[in-house]
C-alpha cells in the first residue's frame, strides 16, 4: 500500500506544458509593456522576508529577463515537458514544475537571509527547468540531449554536466564576489526540490539510475 506522499493522482492530460508556456508569454508582454509590474514579480530575497512580498517566489517563474532569456527556457519546457506531462499526466507534471520552481525561489531567499546578502532580483523559470530536465533524464535515461543543438549525450550525462557548471560558477562567484546576473544557485536549489520530489513521491533515485548498469 503506498503511503499519503506515494498515493498515485488520476491521470488526466490537459496540455498543462502548452498553458505553462502561454502564461510565461503572457507575463512577458506585461512586463515589456510595463516595467514595474516586472519589478514587482521578481523575487527579491530581502523584501520577501521584510516587506512581506510573499508572492515573489512564484510569479518571479513566469518574469523573463528578455527575449533569449524566455525562449530557451520555453524552448526546454517544451521539449522536456511534453514527453514527461505525458509520462506522468498533467496534473502530477504540474504540481512537480511548480514545487521544484516554488521550492527553489524559497531556497534562494532564505539562503541570502541566512548569509546576510539583500540579493539581486531573481527572475525566470530556470529553477523549474531544472528539475524538469532531472525528472526527464530520471524517467528517460537513454534519451539523447542534443549540446548546442550538435553533440548528442544520454540525458543523465548532461544533467551532471550541468549541474557541475552550475556549482563551479556558483562556486566562482561566491569566492570573486561576481554578481554575473544568472541565479546559479536558484538552478541547483531547483535541482535538489525535484530530486526530494523523485525520491520521496516516486521512490526514484536519480543518482542510482544514471549509474545503473546497462
Amino acid at each position: 500500500m503506498p503511503g499519503l506522499l506515494q498515493r498515485p493522482l488520476r491521470y488526466s492530460y490537459f496540455n498543462a506544458t502548452v498553458v505553462l508556456i502561454a502564461a510565461n508569454l503572457l507575463l512577458f508582454i506585461l512586463t515589456w509593456l510595463s516595467p514595474r509590474a516586472g519589478i514587482v514579480l521578481a523575487l527579491i530575497p530581502s523584501a520577501v522576508l521584510r516587506a512581506g512580498t510573499w508572492w515573489q517566489p512564484v510569479t518571479y517563474m513566469f518574469v523573463h529577463s528578455g527575449f533569449q532569456h524566455i525562449f530557451f527556457n520555453m524552448l526546454a519546457l517544451f521539449l522536456f515537458g511534453i514527453q514527461l506531462e505525458r509520462r506522468l499526466g498533467s496534473t502530477e507534471f504540474l504540481l512537480y514544475y511548480l514545487f521544484c520552481g516554488i521550492g527553489a525561489g524559497l531556497a534562494t531567499v532564505f539562503i541570502n537571509f541566512a548569509a546576510g546578502m539583500g540579493g539581486v532580483p531573481v527572475v525566470g523559470a530556470s529553477g523549474a527547468i531544472f528539475g524538469l530536465l532531472l525528472a526527464f533524464a530520471s524517467f528517460f535515461p537513454e534519451a539523447r540531449i542534443f549540446i548546442f543543438g550538435i553533440v548528442p549525450i544520454r540525458a543523465p550525462t548532461a544533467v551532471a554536466l550541468y549541474a557541475a557548471v552550475e556549482i563551479v560558477m556558483q562556486f566562482w562567484n561566491v569566492r570573486s564576489g561576481s554578481r554575473s546576473g544568472v541565479a546559479h544557485l536558484t538552478h541547483l536549489a531547483g535541482l535538489a526540490f525535484g530530486y526530494l520530489y523523485l525520491l520521496v513521491r516516486f521512490r526514484i533515485n536519480p543518482i542510482q539510475v544514471f549509474f545503473r548498469r546497462r
